[in-house]
């Protein structure tokens, strides 16, 4: 594979894909978020039990394959929260459990770990309207973490009880003296709350930014995609509740596996685990006609969950949604496997019409490219190593109906691969389909996670043979249905010995495992050999799932088939025999950009990672006068927030202008004298911009303010804090 491809061009492609997720300073960018949001039509109504999305990566500050190596869990829920919701903020429901189901180990039943949180709330001051007054709080929220190992009862593994912070309202209710009247800042509030167990686990539970990103109005306007200067954030500024948990690794994995070392294969099978969360609830709700508080009994019942992302928002059809949240990854519904074998997006990856360049339609199959053209650049292969020697003559076809790789089905070319039906992963039966081509890629992403196991490897050594033995770069391969011929359920699986990629690595990549694949065919670091190496990015989607990872765009590239041409099955445009697969239709599916590429914020450096939740007061733009030396016509300012906050050596100052403007920014000490000037009369460009201010030694730690002027005027302040 080292001379099959030729790096530059290949290259070439990758850096137009890195960049569109690089945000410069005072540059504009447009971002978006949300994923699992009122997936489903019964859960859109009973939005405080709705899973909205769910993360399982290995802990950056904790980059080492040793003892204390740790695995983030974040599952949010209650989706496209309006931060100046109030006076009744949004905040976890009672009568609700929420849960995290951890799989480790394939040879049991069920949960290996489950970990229950409930949650209790309060009203401190029922005389007001306000959520918050002189020091107390309404709907003040606690909660208790249980958890079961093995499948057994629930204990109650806390001491005391967890808390959550309050609702971000502002200023004046955080730290005003007729509020709280707290000196610290929300990020302090969200430390705070944080609680460790005897384990080494810490738990936090409340509000933050949503940390996902997509263009909901586009994409739900019949696949409307939008280019990145048009596309906008369907979830800017809105806010989401997230459980989040960091575990020991030596918590997580299957009993008996040593704990991680510097030598543990980095594709060791034993540190696999599969996550999904859900929420239940009691199953009968009585209301009262006299305004009381409702009543409940019954059994608890699951009414929401989540594991892979978009799974039930996309690839289910809207007549199997609401079932399909009242099920369990160990039940799987055989219809799942339907859906993802034949994935709808399929239909709209390929022309109807007849062109030279592809394989005719299989018999009876309509498609609807030519009506989406937002997704023009993605098309499916249709016949894929046409010609090759030893290969069938037509080559393989991918979209939807069509044969895939099926007709290899059962004959001697596939053993020693996992498409066999005997030997070590016999499981030919469950990824080859007749009519289903998509059970080869998409369903074992979803279903069962990817073996170590040829053809699931990379192209780089295989000399053009996609079944054969290539580079390994994935392995979280992790039954749950029981046998061979329905092993599959809907989990976030994570190889937890996969170190994770630095976030400041010039190399670190929002397309997770896809810009690991592109490295491990590209760069001579790791292309000229077959043997296992770190490469970066193997801890990104889908090896569990970060923060910033950008999964809407990596879903509609690998059902557009870029995960099936990283194995060696090229696209059509491809020659038989060429030295070079990158041709122009590869070029088109791995520079393809689905509008947004980041969240409209940062992320912590630290636990728990998600950024402090937007403000009531600062998350809607502010209407400003119309000035003769402003910014415009009624232009909007919003100062997002400083980042990191509280910070030690440099904090960056995040806002936004409608139009471009003459911005300054003075720092001044809680007494009104000035310390700094980090900006004066500077001119700033319409969208988002960024300042970073980094303090000298003679700034002594403290509360400082961030004032924003436009002129002499003052356009907004933030508090901001030196530890």
């Amino acid at each position: 594979m080292k001379n099959l491809l030729t790096r530059p061009l290949f290259q070439a492609a990758l850096l137009a894909t890195a960049a569109g997720g690089v945000v410069a300073l005072s540059s504009q960018h447009n971002t978006l978020e949300a994923s699992s949001h009122r997936e489903a039509p019964l859960i859109a109504d009973d939005p405080l039990a709705d899973n909205t999305d769910l993360y399982a990566f290995r802990s950056p500050d904790s980059p080492n394959n040793d003892g204390a190596a740790s695995v983030t869990i974040i599952a949010n829920y209650i989706p496209l929260e309006l931060p100046q919701g109030g006076p009744n903020y949004n905040t976890f429901g009672e009568n609700i459990r929420y849960e995290i189901h951890v799989k480790n180990n394939s040879a049991t039943a069920g949960d290996d770990i489950t970990y229950r949180f409930t949650f209790t709330r309060a009203n401190q001051d029922p005389t007001t309207f306000f959520n918050i007054r002189l020091g107390m709080q309404n709907l003040k929220t606690t909660y208790i973490v249980e958890k079961s190992v093995g499948g057994g009862a629930f204990t109650n593994v806390t001491v005391g009880t967890g808390i959550v912070p309050p609702p971000n309202v502002g200023p004046r209710s955080i730290n005003g003296a007729a509020g709280l009247n707290q000196a610290a800042t929300y990020a302090t509030l969200m430390n705070n709350a944080i609680m460790t167990l005897p384990d080494g686990t810490k738990i936090f539970c409340g509000a933050t930014d949503d940390p996902f990103f997509a263009d909901l109005g586009g994409i739900f306007d019949l696949g409307g995609i939008r280019a990145p200067g048009a596309a906008r954030d369907g979830l800017a500024r809105k806010n989401t509740h997230a459980i989040a948990l960091q575990i020991p690794v030596t918590v997580l994995a299957k009993t008996g596996t040593a704990a991680l070392t510097s030598a543990t294969n980095i594709l060791d099978s034993n540190y696999i685990i599969g996550v999904w969360a859900s929420a239940s609830r009691p199953a009968t709700r009585v209301l009262s006609a006299t305004g009381a508080a409702s009543t409940v009994s019954g059994n608890y019942v699951q009414v929401s969950r989540i594991g892979m992302p978009l799974l039930n928002e996309v690839i289910n059809p809207i007549g199997a949604k609401d079932a399909w949240n009242a099920g369990t990854p160990y039940a799987e519904v055989a219809a799942t496997d339907e859906y993802l074998s034949n994935p709808e997006l399929g239909l709209y990856m390929a022309d109807n019409t007849p062109s030279a360049t592809t394989a005719p339609k299989p018999a009876g199959q309509t498609y609807y490219g030519e009506a989406v053209p937002g997704l023009g650049p993605l098309r499916i292969q249709s016949k894929s190593l046409a010609g090759t020697a030893g290969l069938p003559p037509a080559g393989f076809d991918f979209r939807n109906g069509a044969a895939g790789l099926s007709g290899l089905a059962g004959q001697a070319v596939l053993n020693g691969t996992a498409l066999a039906t005997t030997g070590p992963a016999p499981y030919g039966a469950y990824l080859l389909r007749a009519g289903k081509p998509r059970s080869v890629d998409i369903l074992p992403i979803f279903h069962t996670g990817v073996p170590n196991y040829p053809p699931y490897q990379l192209a780089t050594g295989k000399n053009g043979n996609p079944l054969a033995a290539g580079k390994p770069f994935i392995n979280n391969f992790l039954l749950v249905g029981g046998s061979a011929s329905n092993p599959g359920g809907d989990m976030l699986r994570l190889n937890m010995a996969v170190p994770p990629t630095a976030r400041n690595s010039a190399n670190f990549s929002s397309e997770g495992l896809l810009a690991a694949a592109v490295l491990g065919l590209t760069n001579t670091t790791y292309n000229g050999s077959t043997a296992v190496q770190n490469i970066p990015n193997m801890d990104g989607f889908p090896n569990g799932r970060r923060l910033e990872d950008d999964v809407t765009r990596i879903e509609l590239q690998a059902v557009g088939g870029v995960v099936l041409a990283a194995i060696g099955l090229w696209y059509d445009d491809y020659a038989a025999g060429s030295a070079n697969p990158v041709t122009p239709q590869l070029g088109n599916v791995l520079t393809f950009n689905a509008g947004v590429t980041a969240n409209d914020t940062t992320f912590k450096a630290a636990f728990p990672y998600s950024q402090t939740p937007w403000s009531g007061t600062n998350a809607q733009r502010i209407a400003l006068a119309q000035r003769a030396s402003g910014l415009g016509l009624s232009p909007n300012l919003t100062v997002a927030q400083a980042y990191p906050n509280p910070f030690a050596d440099r904090t960056t100052l995040r806002f936004e202008l409608p139009t471009k403007g003459t911005m300054s920014i003075v720092i001044s000490d809680v007494a009104g004298r000035k310390v700094a000037t980090i900006a004066k009369d500077k001119s700033f460009g319409a969208g988002a911009n960024e300042l970073v201010w980094t303090p000298g030694r003679d700034v002594a730690p403290g509360q400082y303010i961030a004032t924003l002027y436009n002129g002499s005027t003052v356009v907004q302040s933030v508090r901001i804090e030196r530890q």
